[in-house]
């Protein structure tokens, strides 16, 4: 399938949803003990997320570990494939807009063919990772986003180095921002100073998101130590330009407790709205699910556990059999669960396991939607 410059864009209403902002969870990998795809549970992942009320998926990311696309395993297009389908169908009966989101990997004619799998299998725009030009100069970079965002709508995407990203300058994405195609970026360095290089690079570029302009780039967060505070923040950094804002968040941490997150996001956007944003109270939940990312993440290790701790909590909940991967090195670190069970009791509040179980007694059991308030313990 050949895409030519402007060709391939997205739906208004999923635009506006995009900008908007909403929870969109990194998808995770299901496996057997034996390390194959268990469809069933990976399928029932998808229908969490759609029952949880996220806006979309990202799926071939970071979270659904990079080797599906190793010759070994050739998991890429079934899992894309199996994600695509199921949130469809969860959404037959009661249709919302929701944006599908694919990881994009390798050099720029790999990433080209991911791009036109994931269009040929009903996603909606590319999350571009930079992994495979560790060395390359600016205009290298620049020159491979340009081609794949004719292609695909593209999310950009800032990962931090100690998970295979690459330290990128304020050049580089004031550059990135004047890119057509562009809809987004997931700002996920865990830095910062890194983070306001993408945020007064798109705010000097006139493309923030609160600009009101056709081609707008609005930011997702991706720093799952950060949360709540990016998405507490006016980032008044630009002059002559008004307040940029971070909207949404594109996050591993989001694949669990998705229900409590799309509950904090639409009461931060409700208060917001209403002129009422609690921002103390807020800030000490936000330090509450740092530290419980911390664990989950295991900051204590380098982030080795990661996805591990990821999988350990849907474990927990029913959702998955194990924490397996792909690489059978990967596992929790010592001392990991241990500390998802101490912030597990510290922090009920934070998790969803009374959801999951009232929609997922079975996995392949039948949902409906809660649309409540989130209503923190009052001990936040």
């Amino acid at each position: 399938m050949g895409c030519e410059v402007g060709t391939v864009g997205v739906k208004p209403e999923l635009l506006g949803l995009v900008r908007r902002g909403v929870v969109i969870p990194a998808h995770p990998l299901a496996l057997t003990a034996e390390r194959r795809l268990d469809e069933r549970r990976q399928a029932a992942l998808t229908r969490y997320y759609c029952a949880a009320g996220v806006g979309g998926i990202a799926v071939g990311v970071h979270t659904t570990q990079f080797e599906i696309r190793e010759p070994r395993y050739r998991l890429l297009e079934p899992v894309l494939a199996l994600a695509s389908q199921t949130a469809d169908a969860a959404l037959r009966e009661q249709p919302r807009p929701f944006i599908k989101v694919a990881g994009l990997c390798g050099d720029t004619r790999q990433a080209l063919r991911e791009a036109e799998l994931a269009l040929t299998l009903g996603y909606h725009a590319g999350l571009l990772s930079l992994a495979a030009f560790p060395d390359a100069p600016d205009a290298e970079l620049l020159a491979h986003c340009r081609r794949i965002a004719e292609a695909i709508p593209l999310f950009g995407f800032y990962l931090q180095p100690a998970v295979g990203g690459r330290v990128l300058s304020y050049a580089f994405w004031r550059q990135f921002a004047e890119i057509p195609n562009v809809i987004a970026i997931k700002i996920a360095p865990f830095n910062r100073y890194q983070t306001l290089d993408v945020v007064r690079a798109v705010s000097d570029a006139g493309r923030g998101g609160d600009a009101g302009r056709g081609d707008d780039i609005v930011l997702y967060t991706g720093n799952d130590d950060n949360i709540i505070p990016d998405l507490l923040t006016e980032f008044d950094v630009g002059e002559g330009t008004p307040p940029v804002r971070i909207v949404g968040g594109l996050l591993g941490q989001w694949a669990v407790w998705t229900h409590t997150a799309v509950r904090m996001l639409r009461e931060i956007q409700a208060q917001r709205a209403a002129g009422t944003l609690d921002a103390a109270a807020w800030l000490r939940i936000g330090a509450q699910l740092t530290d419980a990312n911390a664990a989950i993440f295991d900051a204590a290790h380098g982030f080795r556990g990661c996805i591990p701790g990821i999988h350990e909590v849907l474990r927990r909940q029913g959702l998955l059999a194990g924490t397996w991967c792909l690489d059978p090195a990967l596992e929790l670190s010592p001392g990991q669960a241990a500390e998802i069970e101490r912030v597990y009791r510290r922090y009920p509040h934070l998790n969803d396991d009374g959801f999951v179980a009232s929609v997922f007694g079975d996995i392949e059991g039948e949902y409906e939607t809660d649309d409540a308030t989130y209503n923190p313990s009052p001990h936040c």
